[in-house]
Formats: C-alpha cells, sequence, structure tokens
C-alpha cells in the first residue's frame, strides 16, 4: 500500500470507530491507530489532518453524499463507504489539495480493501456525481 493511501486508511479505520463508539474519544482513537501502525510524522500529520477537518462537518458532508445516492439514505450506508466517501470528498472540496481523480481513484482503492464487492463501484458512482458539482461544493465549504 501506498504511504498516502496507508495514512488514508489510517483516518478511514479512526473514524470508522467513532462512528460505531460514539463514546470513543477522537484523539485517542487516533493516537492508538497511529501507534499501532508506527506512521512517520509526516504521514501520521496527513492521517489527522482528515480526521480532524472530516468530523466537525460529516453531517454537511453527508448532506451532499445523500444527494448524490438518494436510493440510499446516508444512514443507510455502510459505515465503511459513508467515511470513504467522506474522506474523499473533504479532500477534493473542502481541503482542495487533492484533484478530484486522485481523491476518487484513492477512494477506490480503499473501497476494495475495506468495503464489500460492490462498495468500488458505489464509491465511484457517487464521487464522479459529486465531482461534477465539484465548484458549487467548493464554494459551499469555503463560506465556512
Amino acid at each position: 500500500m501506498k504511504s498516502r493511501t496507508r495514512a488514508r486508511s489510517i483516518a478511514l479505520q479512526v473514524l470508522f470507530e467513532l462512528d460505531l463508539a460514539k463514546d470513543h474519544k477522537p484523539g485517542e482513537v487516533f493516537q492508538l491507530r497511529v501507534n499501532n501502525e508506527n506512521l512517520d510524522e509526516r504521514l501520521a500529520e496527513f492521517a489527522r489532518e482528515i480526521v480532524v477537518g472530516v468530523i466537525p462537518i460529516k453531517n454537511k458532508l453527508d448532506d451532499f453524499i445523500a444527494q448524490h445516492a438518494p436510493e440510499w439514505p446516508v444512514d443507510q450506508v455502510a459505515i465503511i463507504d459513508r467515511n470513504i466517501l467522506r474522506i474523499a470528498l473533504w479532500e477534493f472540496a473542502v481541503k482542495k489539495r487533492t484533484p478530484v481523480k486522485v481523491a476518487i481513484n484513492e477512494a477506490v482503492e480503499l473501497a476494495k480493501i475495506y468495503g464489500s464487492d460492490s462498495s468500488p463501484r458505489f464509491v465511484n458512482g457517487v464521487l464522479g456525481s459529486l465531482a461534477e458539482r465539484q465548484a458549487e461544493i467548493n464554494n459551499y465549504f469555503g463560506k465556512l
């Protein structure tokens, strides 16, 4: 696994756990994952940036995701898929440092590793639709 993909994987694991166990503290969960994975400082910071970036706006990210997966209410989307979508959308629409195609490719790779057989196609489809609205989404998050 490529190094930045590995960092995204750590962020995904943290976000997944926080969705499952609402009483867990983000900082503690993150530190435990980083310690177990022995990430270098640069990659740990990248993973932390994703987690800290996604958590406070996850409901708004979910609103955008829901608009592009109407047959699946966000609370019925698999937790792993939902967090993969959140990470990719945050990367290309909020942080804006990751090109859309890279964010989508990385999300599909994570879906292949952690999701179900249908996850990669689902993630690719939803993110492809969201990418078509990138300017609007960028504008919304730019105002926050």
